[in-house]
Order: C-alpha cells, then structure tokens, then sequence
C-alpha cells in the first residue's frame, strides 16, 4: 500500500462519507443494530456516536485501514459501549461462527475486493435470527447513469481507494443468500447522481 492510499485516501473518505446527505443515510440504519455488532468497514468511526447504546452490548470494528482507526479515536471516546478494533480484511473475519447478533455494512461494500466473500462471512458470523443492516451506494436504476459510472468507474477505483460506483448491491445480497427484510432506494439530494444512488435496509440468511 502506497503513500497515497495509506495516508490521503482514508482522509478523503472520511470526509465524503461525513457529508450532511450521508450522516442522514447513516441514521436511518446504524440505530437498527443490536447486541454484539460487527461493523464491517468501520472507517474512521462516523457510525460509533450513531448507535443506539440502548440496543448495543458491543461493537467489533473490522477494517483493514489502521489510519482510519486513528481518526476514529474521538467518536469512540464519546459512547460508553465498549468498541474493538480489528485491522484485517472484510473476506476473512477473525470471528467464531454464530458470535454477532448484528453486521452492519455502510458505504463499505463497494471498496472490499470480493464482496461476495465478505457477505458469506457476514452470514458466517451471524447468531441464528441475527441481522444485516446496510446502506451502500450502488449501481443507478436509470441507463443513463449507469453508462457514466461504467466510465467513470476505472479511474473513481483509482483515486477513492477501490470504491466501485456500479455494484449491484442488492444482487450482491441476494446472491449471497440474503433475504430482504425490508430495502428502500433513491438518489441522494445534493450529490452527484453517478455517485448517489443509495440502497439501504435489513436483511437476514436463508
């Protein structure tokens, strides 16, 4: 991992993924997760003030990006619930199997490599009757956009450290054997449209 990738692009995530449209993605979700949570993708912790202290035991924290981490100090600082950080990869989560009530996913799918492999151990994970909350970005609903991420897409994977604007989010899920609680979509007020489809809901393994 280079210079750019290790140090700038984790400070340009953080404050695309901090902007006011997001933060209002993130609380329609984050709130949903209970008991022993995974949060898979934690970044520099926008999601940690969000948590209902109320529903949450404990929220274990995977991302491969320890800079990230660093920037999270202060939002871990201000919940009372216990927050472990785990510095390795979506693909394979250093979890026993059947050890987390809740997974949840914001603005991550896109960048991990194998998303496939990430929702199979998110499902791996997962207690029976345990859930998984999710707001992503995703591959836009209309052709015209659709064409404009499919260009843009090569060069956005270079400069916002593998984020995929066109992934079909909710294909990954199904594929992946998740059945769809409950999913809504729209296009994000004040965002470029190839950047701002969003999806978002629960979902639980067949």
């Amino acid at each position: 991992m280079g210079f750019y990738n290790r140090y700038i692009v984790p400070r340009i995530v953080t404050c695309a993924c901090g902007t006011e449209p997001v933060l209002k993605q993130r609380l329609k979700v984050v709130p949903k997760a209970r008991g022993r949570v995974l949060e898979i993708g934690l970044g520099a912790g926008h999601n940690i003030p969000l948590y209902d202290a109320n529903q949450v035991d404990s929220v274990i924290g995977v991302d491969p990006c320890e800079v990230s981490w660093q920037l999270a100090q202060a939002r871990v600082a201000q919940v009372a619930f216990p927050v472990e950080f785990v510095a390795g990869s979506a693909e394979a989560v250093p979890l026993e199997d059947n050890s987390v009530d809740s997974v949840l996913l914001t603005f991550a799918l896109c960048t991990i490599p194998d998303p496939m492999a990430a929702l199979a151990e998110a499902a791996r994970v997962m207690r029976p009757g345990g859930e998984l909350v999710f707001c992503e970005h995703a591959r836009a609903p209309d052709e015209s956009v659709r064409r404009w991420q499919n260009r843009v897409n090569p060069l956005w994977k270079r400069l916002a450290g593998g984020c995929h604007l066109n992934r079909d989010i909710v294909g990954l899920l199904t594929e992946s054997g998740f059945a769809l609680s409950h999913v809504e979509q729209m296009y994000l007020p004040g965002t470029p449209r190839i950047a701002g489809f969003n999806v978002w809901g629960t979902a639980t393994h067949r």
